[in-house]
């Protein structure tokens, strides 16, 4: 189950981490979110000890989405060590998903 991430828990979950981090930034009218969902729920499964996968909603938890210039939802960012080192805006396959966070294993 992805992790849900807020602006208070952002900080230690995502820029603290020794694991690579998958965020996905999404909100609950967006179709598109809707559709990428569960394609992340998946990905946080089969990377369950090897990455942190976590979700943020935009309209509750607004200052990283700001800081990081998230304008599109939803979009998903890698970080490894803090830094953001993939960024993926849209529905994309599982592939896409995937591929991102194993560059960073």
């Amino acid at each position: 189950m992805a992790l849900e991430i807020t602006d208070a828990t952002f900080e230690e979950v995502v820029l603290k981490s020794d694991k690579p981090v998958m965020v996905d930034f999404w909100a609950a009218w967006c179709g598109p979110c809707r559709m990428v969902g569960p394609i992340i729920e998946e990905v946080s499964s089969e990377y369950d000890g090897k990455a942190v996968v976590g979700k943020v909603d935009v309209d509750a938890n607004q200052q990283f989405a700001a800081k990081y210039g998230v304008r599109n939802i939803p979009t998903v960012l890698v970080f490894k060590d803090g830094e953001i080192v993939n960024r993926q805006v849209g529905v994309s396959p599982k592939k896409v998903y995937t591929d991102a966070i194993e560059a960073v294993l």
